[in-house]
């Protein structure tokens, strides 16, 4: 998923968003566990999608102020 994508998807989408990655990385996680999983990468691609719509998450939530102060 690219940043362009995120950053046009509203709060309650991008909540959705999140909620479908975490599933997806647990049934991931699971199928390496069990050793059906045939791209150990996808793993990595997801982790860096759940933290790509955290981050997006988070600007929309602060209104846009991402000046590092809390």
């Amino acid at each position: 998923m690219k940043n362009e994508e995120i950053k046009t998807l509203s709060l309650d989408q991008l909540n959705a968003k999140l909620k479908e990655l975490k599933n997806e990385l647990f049934n991931l996680r699971f199928s390496h566990a069990t050793r059906n999983l045939s791209n150990p990468l996808a793993i990595r691609n997801v982790r860096r999608d759940i933290a790509r719509v955290q981050t997006a998450i988070k600007e929309k939530s602060n209104g846009g102020n991402n000046n590092g102060t809390k």
